[in-house]
């Protein structure tokens, strides 16, 4: 990965976000970890939300977080490739979906 444009060691400059805005970059980590406490949902079920997330964003650092996560907050291997699945379908049927939305152009263009 070395000539990669994501370097993994720049996940852990996350925090310094609130260099040019602290303001702002505070306000941001707080709700964010206020996000991924214990509520409703369980520690681990957030973290494979996050993950299944992260697939579809396409975010390599935020995969790289979330699988860490999700480990931590005892979430299997196989429950985080379900996630990523979930993540798949999700994303591949709202390409579908979308597919009526060119079908109803068609059939304008055709009348």
């Amino acid at each position: 990965m070395e000539n990669s444009y994501y370097k993994p060691e720049d996940l852990k400059k996350f925090g310094d976000i609130t260099e040019f805005q602290k303001k702002l970059g505070s306000k941001f980590f707080e709700y964010y970890g206020e996000v991924f406490e214990e509520g409703a949902l369980t520690k681990r079920e957030k973290a494979l939300i996050a993950l299944a997330v992260a697939h579809t964003v396409q975010c390599p650092y935020c995969i790289d977080a979330y699988t860490t996560d999700s480990l931590e907050n005892g979430a299997s291997e196989e429950q985080m490739m379900e996630a990523v699945h979930v993540a798949a379908a999700i994303r591949g049927g709202s390409s579908l979906v979308h597919g009526v939305q060119m079908m109803n152009k068609v059939k304008g263009l055709s009348m």
